[in-house]
């Protein structure tokens, strides 16, 4: 019998968002897996769905398994074996397991010595028997945030599980689950198509949901819902503002996509803008439409899962956004009667941890740490000045009315109320600054006082928390130590500044004196050199040769712009010439370790075995010489691709050196000497990379 497609779909009431996404994206592998797992080749795996349902596709899959024929190692031979060589117990035993006469067990020899081994053979059964446990399985192994159990079942699902449909070929595939039993009945839209869908086949599954209103394909439901907003927001006199949050949370609560268009009095654009639409993403998932001009337009566009009443589902949007706009419009009013500095008592009351002491300790802590970076930096008055009044008022709208109930404008308000006391607009502009990059889609802060107090508040957070024993520990990461160190190193190479992470934690562990600390200072360090280093190879690495990274962090591990600097350098030669230097210096550090105390000698002054080995010794110790004057200088300019090149200029010396000159010489002070020689070379460029890493 031939291969033929496969369709489950499991028929849910409504799935939150996030739960949609995350079972599409597991749901191939983990049938793929089981399929994998009983010899059942297939063509493909695909998943799509909606909040009211997820499907999976198998194409092609076969109609049997494949025949098992497989070696099997039993038991050493010396326990299946007796003196005389004739089978144990233990040999019976194996040679029922696999279901052979144990006169088919033969003896073989493994590098752990001699066992016996036998064939298993197992016919292939057919698919349909096959696949009942393996989607009933594969449904009960989906992962959710939470489960939950409904009625009397056992079975577990993210929402009560409604229908299934299992369909191989046209067959019904008997799967059982919550005491629902599969057949070939789908639904479409609960209320513009809301009747029995029969499916004769998993081909006619997609254009039969089609014509029901149900886009079942995600791809297929983002492309119709954007062209449908961006249509609106014409209509409207503007253009759609993207985002891809919203874009991802309606693509999951919806079945067919349609958009609404809302509006709200024009009164309410006085509110800041970051205001009205975080109002619109944070509680009802709108989007916002700006004018030709740049301004906001009173309007925003609802993504709905029915075209019925349009004008009725505006209605009560427009009800719901009027009144979250005048909460906001009262938070707004209120919290202006307060100054920022005036809120800074307040942090008191607020604990960072237990440990570490009040938000406002914390407060402290950031404005001195500012302004040491600062000066570590060489930074002018003025900038210092800026960045520590931005530091003193930077957390000061975490006591507002409006961030207590929009926690996602922390900063943002902050930025704005001090705009409205008349502060300097760059220290208004670094409160809001300070925070980014808030994840690995943001752009680091470009001003200088927004990036000083951000990196000053992660490298407090991170030291505090290391000195307290709080360093991450596998995938936790409660405090989001990991996200802090990524944005301090995102600030410090898109500033350019050349501080070592050694600096970082001198000059913000003496603030924790007064805490109880479980490492000092030392330890703290140690661990926070890991961390970085780890963090910004990583990071490095998303855009240069790994190994190349490697090499370069193995010789500075602690100053993150200098690493990436020599690791730009590195990268910039050719492949080939990073290849075989990395060969060559492997054999030159494989040698350098056994080389005896002291300085090498000219080997004029020590015997050859000829005239060529003679020439290729002398060339090496003058290249070494040469190499040492020209490192020092282009090192000490932070002229990375100079240096390199002088590494790369040695290394067909040395290459001449190994071909000519026989190292291990019998003659053991030119042995000896020649081992320095090479020691002296690894030691120069392991002041600038480790080369031996090189091509793996």
């Amino acid at each position: 019998m031939s291969a033929r497609d496969l369709l489950l779909e499991i028929g849910v009431e409504e799935l939150p968002s996030s739960y949609v996404e995350g079972a599409l994206a597991a749901l191939p592998a983990l049938a793929d897996k089981k399929l994998a797992a009983l010899r059942l080749p297939h063509a493909g795996l695909r998943a799509k769905g909606t909040p009211r349902r997820l499907s999976l596709f198998v194409d092609g899959l076969a109609a049997r398994q494949r025949d098992l024929d497989e070696e099997v190692l039993g038991p050493s031979a010396a326990v299946a074996l007796d003196k005389e060589g004739a089978p144990t117990k233990a040999a019976e035993a194996f040679a029922k397991k696999l279901g052979v006469p144990v006169g088919e067990l033969r003896r073989v020899e493994t590098p752990k010595g001699a066992y016996v081994a036998g064939t298993r053979r197992e016919a292939g059964r057919e698919a349909v028997e096959l696949l009942p446990e393996v989607l009933r399985q594969t449904i009960a192994e989906l992962p959710f945030r939470k489960s939950m159990r409904w009625a009397s079942y056992d079975d577990a699902f993210g929402r009560p599980v409604r229908w299934l449909v299992a369909l191989y070929g046209g067959e019904i595939v008997d799967v059982a689950f919550a005491g629902q039993r599969a057949g070939r009945t789908t639904y479409g839209h609960r209320f513009l198509a809301p009747g029995a869908i029969e499916l004769a086949s998993p081909g006619e599954y997609e254009a039969r949901l089609g014509e029901a209103h149900v886009v079942v394909d995600p791809d297929t439901r983002r492309e119709r819902m954007l062209r449908e907003l961006h249509a609106a927001a014409a209509r409207a006199g503007g253009a759609l503002i993207e985002d891809e949050f919203l874009v991802g949370e309606n693509l999951s609560l919806v079945e067919e996509p349609h958009v609404v268009t809302g509006s709200f009095e024009r009164r309410f654009l006085e509110l800041p803008e970051e205001v009205i639409l975080e109002v619109a993403r944070g509680h009802q998932r709108y989007f916002g439409v700006r004018a030709p001009s740049g301004e906001l337009l009173p309007c925003y566009l609802a993504v709905v899962g029915t075209a019925l009443r349009p004008d009725l589902i505006a209605k009560g949007n427009d009800r719901v956004m009027r009144a979250r706009l005048s909460d906001a419009r009262f938070f707004l009013d209120e919290d202006r009667k307060v100054g920022l500095a005036a809120r800074r008592p307040k942090l008191d009351g607020i604990v960072f941890h237990h440990r570490l002491g009040t938000v406002g300790e914390k407060v402290t802590r950031v404005v001195a740490l500012t302004s040491a970076l600062a000066d570590a930096l060489g930074l002018d008055a003025d900038t210092a000045g800026r960045a520590a009044q931005a530091a003193a008022l930077a957390k000061c709208d975490l006591v507002s009315l409006m961030v207590g109930e929009f926690p996602e404008l922390q900063g943002v308000m902050g930025r704005a109320y001090a705009r409205a006391e008349g502060e300097d607009p760059r220290v208004a502009a670094a409160i809001a600054e300070h925070y980014l990059p808030r994840g690995a889609a943001d752009a680091p802060a470009t001003a200088v006082e927004g990036a000083l107090v951000g990196l000053a508040d992660r490298v407090d957070t991170l030291v505090g928390c290391f000195a307290i024993g709080l360093s991450p520990t596998g995938a936790a990461d409660p405090f989001a130590l990991r996200r802090a160190c990524l944005g301090a190193l995102r600030t410090l190479l898109a500033q350019g500044w050349g501080l070592s992470v050694r600096q970082l934690v001198g000059l913000a562990y003496p603030a924790f004196a007064e805490k109880k600390l479980e490492l000092d200072a030392a330890a703290t360090e140690a661990k926070l050199v890991t961390f970085f280093r780890d963090r910004l190879r990583n990071l490095l690495a998303g855009e240069l040769p790994a190994d190349v990274v490697d090499a370069c962090l193995a010789a500075v591990e602690d100053r993150p712009l200098d690493a990436r600097a020599r690791a730009l350098a590195l990268a910039h030669l050719d492949a080939s010439v990073r290849e075989k230097a990395g060969e060559v210096f492997k054999r030159v550090t494989n040698i350098a370790k056994d080389a005896p105390a002291g300085d090498a000698a000219s080997p004029a002054t020590l015997a050859a075995a000829s005239p060529d080995e003679a020439a290729a010794e002398l060339a090496l110790f003058t290249a070494i010489a040469a190499t040492r004057a020209a490192l020092c200088d282009a090192v000490g300019a932070s002229d990375y691709p100079r240096a390199f090149g002088q590494i790369a200029a040695l290394s067909p010396v040395l290459d001449e050196f190994f071909t000519k000159v026989f190292v291990m010489a019998d003659d053991a002070a030119a042995r000896d000497n020649r081992k320095r020689m090479l020691r002296e070379v690894r030691d120069l460029a392991s002041e600038l990379a480790h080369l031996q890493v090189l091509g793996g």
